[in-house]
């Protein structure tokens, strides 16, 4: 049976993405949403005009110094990402001070957030180990301490072969679940001799957690018609209404090549 949905007019949003990582410059990616039944552009050029949000006065302000990003695409080729407002200035390792930020849009209104750097947490070991059944197949395990002193989250990343491929694995956690300090991450016996594997983990505040949680369960929920909406769980403030991130990146890697 065919129905109509009397669905209430979307209101688009502002979206802003910012991390910040030390020694990379500062950048920014300013856009707005749109109504999920809108037609998609099929011009790339009109996309992306209509996507991004330029003129802004885009600044985030750090232990007195004021850095001003520039209305400008910059891509960065190491995670993929483009960013249309960017200043080459270095994000300094500072783990004491605040990072704030305030956008100025072209119509007045206001977005501003503040986070801080969290210290990496290193991994200690990455451990490789054969099926004793399979013999040529392999697992990695990974393993790190855990500061039980305070309320720590945690981004886990597993890459095969290439940091540019799709994750293998790539979740959130907190260390609630930890006892003594020790938190190991594994994995499935997927690899072979020779393959390189990438383990990646991030060191995320709660802020982060909570935004990307949120958008994940957003994605998953897009799949079904019986599921509902889930709200993207935002960190930026303001008069603008806007929705999004603003957060520092601080992360270990262990590159590993599975031998016998």
């Amino acid at each position: 049976k065919e129905i109509d949905l009397e669905l209430p007019e979307y209101q688009n949003q502002i979206v802003v993405e910012c991390y910040l990582e030390p020694g990379q410059p500062f950048s920014l990616l300013l856009t707005q949403s749109f109504a999920y039944f809108d037609p998609f552009p099929t011009d790339l050029a009109d996309f992306v005009d209509n996507l991004v949000v330029d003129s802004a006065v885009v600044v985030i302000s750090h232990n007195g110094i004021d850095y001003t990003l520039a209305n400008q695409l910059f891509p960065n080729l190491i995670t993929g990402k483009v960013y249309n407002y960017f200043n080459p200035e270095l994000v300094p390792l500072d783990y004491d001070h605040d990072f704030s930020l305030k956008i100025t849009l072209p119509n007045g209104k206001t977005i501003t957030s503040t986070t801080r750097l969290l210290p990496v947490v290193p991994i200690d070991s990455v451990v490789v180990e054969f099926n004793e059944k399979e013999d040529t197949l392999a697992r990695v395990l990974t393993y790190l301490t855990d500061d039980q002193s305070t309320e720590n989250y945690y981004r886990r990343m597993l890459h095969e072969n290439s940091l540019d491929s799709l994750p293998q694995q790539d979740f959130t956690t907190f260390d609630d679940f930890v006892d003594d300090g020790r938190i190991l991450f594994g994995s499935s016996y997927d690899f072979v001799e020779g393959d390189t594997v990438y383990n990646t983990i991030f060191h995320i505040e709660r802020a982060y957690f909570d935004y990307w949680e949120s958008v994940v369960n957003a994605v998953n929920a897009n799949g079904t018609p019986l599921a509902h909406p889930t709200a993207i769980i935002s960190n930026v403030t303001g008069d603008a209404n806007a929705l999004g991130i603003f957060t520092g990146i601080s992360y270990d890697r262990d590159t590993t090549i599975i031998t016998k």
